[in-house]
């Protein structure tokens, strides 16, 4: 079971901002200062693995930066990012892609190729992120939509986030 997490408005208000290379938080509070809550929900579930569908991926350069900012817990579940350093260099048959195609995707596009090139079946996958842009209304029930000044405080979403971990282990548990 794989769940695609991103940071900005879900484990933190979305304000972070790079300052001089290192992120900061522009409003109360500080960085992955919600990320417990997720550390509390996955516990029952510790067949969940953890893509970063997060933008800090490409914006800080480095998966493993990026990976080292979550808490032990979570670190230990990251199995990759819908980002690679290698998509920077990106080609298109003989033609070679602007760098920034990537980030010209919506979130969901990202997931989806991501979900695409894994073969990951669909009652497998979930994606908690507060930003819905692009989400085909068939497939809203793999979204957690966050609100990005509450993200994970919202005690709403964190019901959503534990009944749909409950459903997707359910179904897996069924073989589904």
């Amino acid at each position: 079971m794989i769940l695609f997490l991103d940071y900005d408005g879900v484990l933190h208000p979305d304000a972070a901002y790079l300052v001089n290379g290192r992120p900061q938080l522009r409003a109360a509070g500080s960085l992955f200062m919600w990320a417990p809550i997720l550390v509390e929900a996955l516990a029952p579930y510790p067949q969940v693995q953890i893509v970063l569908s997060t933008s800090w991926v490409r914006v800080l350069k480095s998966f493993s930066r990026t990976q080292a900012y979550l808490p032990a817990a979570l670190q230990a579940r990251v199995i990759g990012a819908t980002w690679h350093s290698a998509m920077a260099r990106h080609h298109e048959g003989a033609h070679r892609i602007d760098a920034s195609w990537f980030s010209e995707l919506t979130r969901y596009a990202q997931i989806a190729r991501y979900v695409a090139r894994s073969g990951l079946r669909a009652e497998h996958w979930l994606a908690i992120d507060d930003d819905s842009e692009g989400w085909p209304v068939a497939l809203r029930d793999h979204l957690v939509e966050t609100d990005g000044a509450l993200g994970l405080a919202s005690a709403s979403t964190r019901c959503d986030l534990t009944q749909r971990l409950q459903g997707m282990a359910a179904s897996t548990l069924s073989g589904k």
